[in-house]
Formats: C-alpha cells, sequence, structure tokens
C-alpha cells in the first residue's frame, strides 16, 4: 500500500490534523484503524495520509471531494464518539485544519 493518496486533480479539500498523543494505547490504535475504514466509506472520501514519530507527534491528513464530504464525516457518530475519546483520553493537545486545495504538484521530477 502507497504511502500517498492517490488524488484527483484540484481542486478538493484537505482536512489537516496535528496532534500529539498521551502516553499509552488506550484503545486509540484500534479506533484509529476503525475511523480509516469508516472514513473510506463515506461520500466523498478521497484518501488519507498520516505519519507519527516516536515522541507522539502525528499529522493525519484525510482528502474530501466537497465541503459536504467532509462536513458529513464530521457527523458521523461513531466519528463523534472517536472526537470526544480524543479531547479527553487520547491528545495532550492536537489542532485541526481544513483547507481548499487548488494545485497540487508531484515530484520528484516537479511540475
Amino acid at each position: 500500500m502507497s504511502r500517498f493518496a492517490p488524488l484527483p486533480d484540484p481542486p478538493y479539500y484537505a482536512v489537516i490534523f496535528t496532534a500529539q498523543r498521551t502516553d499509552g494505547d488506550h484503545g486509540y490504535g484500534a479506533m484509529a484503524d476503525k475511523m480509516v475504514e469508516m472514513a473510506a466509506e463515506q461520500s466523498g472520501y478521497l484518501g488519507v495520509e498520516t505519519t507519527r514519530d516516536e515522541a507522539g507527534l502525528g499529522i493525519t491528513v484525510s482528502y474530501w471531494a466537497d465541503e459536504d464530504a467532509l462536513k458529513n464525516w464530521k457527523q458521523v457518530s461513531e466519528h463523534m464518539l472517536a472526537q470526544k475519546l480524543g479531547k479527553t483520553r487520547w491528545y495532550e493537545y492536537y489542532t485541526l485544519r481544513v483547507a481548499k486545495v487548488e494545485r497540487a504538484y508531484s515530484g520528484p521530477k516537479g511540475r
């Protein structure tokens, strides 16, 4: 499996979630896997890219066809539960950014 999401030509949306994990798993791994599987089943889902370092800092970028698709994902009940657990159990700190991708390039040869 490629670590790069196979994306269409822009425009599309990116949800950039950066978080510092707390110590211990506390069910995080299973829930993270489930959220990736569930997101992939949502209308308008395009893909995901994620990474985490040894100190617990992680960045996950999910891609969506349009703003309605990402708003619908935010309202999925199991996703809402994962958000709540993230705030109370799994994250010391997090930030979430939503961006509209207007241009995208791939390398190493560039444009």
